[in-house]
């Protein structure tokens, strides 16, 4: 995760380089194609979900890694809007079809002790590849956009490569299906059978929608909103996303080691919640000066830690072996789908009625997930 994540440089910066003079593509435009991405992603977790539970999660890992890569190189060839929001949907479907058999692969070789942890050594691996490639992704793009694509595209195939050779073909059908089940995990008909039947789930599906629609403005126009509003260059936008995955690195293993076990985990998300939904309200009410954007992105990225780990455990809590990936993948449609709606609706609002209130509109919804979730802390048990 920590080779492929570092050349995570194409998604952080598609709409930067949807708006660079080279492409010269409205606002609008470039969130037709993030739309366009988070489509594919949508349709992606729900193939890459069945995959996992009928072939494995090894095999599903291994064959996305090696598309992933040949796509990255074909998109950045890629000139006309209709080419690139077909390629576009085509590269997010094979790489989020990885996700619901990472997911699971974590949950495999993880113990319901340390189960919390284990997803956030997993988002360490993510987020310190996620600072690198951001920082040099900064850098090349003040060069040429292209060489985001090749980057990418290449450390998928030496992720793919690392796989093959240095793990052991774990997590295959015919080895899964000799597993016994954790007595534990299945102690109830609702995590014996189907996740689109589990009522409370589908309500915390629901809120993931609204908050991760949210949250993936900082990755896409609030970009945008730094560059032609705040008018900061790339590179430094770049560091900004770097940060994002360094204080991660710093912090989050530490922080969910201390709370683990001692709360109500969704007590936790709603104040993680809350934070991201505060760094919208600032974002929008306050001029943003280098030094107050720095500290935004350390807010925001507070926020993160203090939910999205604990997301990971919940889903994974109501699953159990027979039906982990079709939770994986309901959970990583929740973030697809929002891939989809945020990045697309709020680039439409921002065009007609400006960034400032766009952010005060993403703060409000971010503050109502926010009580939801405390609200029905006590449902979700």
């Amino acid at each position: 995760m920590l080779i492929n994540r570092s050349g995570t440089m194409v998604v952080p910066f598609l709409t930067l380089y949807m708006t660079s003079p080279a492409m010269g593509y409205s606002i609008g435009q470039a969130g037709l194609v993030f739309g366009c991405f988070g489509a594919g992603a949508f349709s992606g977790a729900y193939i890459g979900g069945r995959l996992t539970d009928r072939i494995g999660f090894y095999r599903v890992q291994l064959v996305t890694l090696l598309g992933g890569a040949l796509l990255f190189w074909v998109l950045g060839q890629m000139k006309s809007l209709p080419f690139i929001c077909s390629f576009t949907f085509l590269l997010s479907f094979v790489n989020e079809a990885f996700r619901p058999a990472n997911s699971t692969a974590v949950a495999h070789y993880s113990s319901l002790e340390n189960r919390t942890r284990s997803f956030s050594l997993n988002r360490l691996a993510i987020n310190l590849g996620w600072a690198l490639g951001s920082a040099v992704g900064g850098i090349l793009a003040g060069i040429s956009y292209k060489w985001l694509f090749w980057i990418d595209g290449c450390t998928n195939i030496f992720a793919a490569l690392l796989m093959w050779f240095l793990l052991n073909k774990s997590g295959t059908a015919a080895q899964l299906s000799k597993l016994k089940t954790d007595a534990q995990l299945v102690a109830t008909s609702k995590q014996n059978g189907s996740a689109y039947k589990d009522r409370n789930y589908l309500l915390f599906i629901g809120l993931v929608v609204l908050f991760a629609a949210c949250f993936f403005q900082i990755f896409t126009n609030v970009s945008v909103y730094m560059r032609q509003v705040l008018h900061f260059k790339e590179s430094f936008i770049g560091l900004l996303m770097a940060t994002n995955g360094l204080v991660i690195v710093l912090f989050e293993m530490v922080i969910i080691h201390q709370l683990d076990g001692r709360n109500n985990h969704m007590a936790y998300i709603s104040f993680g919640v809350g934070l991201v939904a505060l760094f919208f309200l600032l974002l929008g009410v306050s001029p943003v000066s280098p030094l107050a954007a720095i500290s935004l992105i350390i807010l925001i990225t507070f926020g993160e830690i203090m939910s999205m780990p604990f997301m990971n455990s919940y889903w994974i809590s109501r699953s159990s072996e027979r039906n982990r990936g079709e939770y994986a993948a309901l959970y990583t449609m929740a973030w697809s789908a929002a891939q989809t709606l945020g990045p697309m609706l709020s680039a439409q609002l921002a065009e007609y009625a400006g960034f400032q209130f766009t952010w005060l509109i993403i703060a409000s919804i971010c503050l109502l997930v926010a009580l939801s979730f405390w609200l029905y802390r006590g449902t979700f048990q």
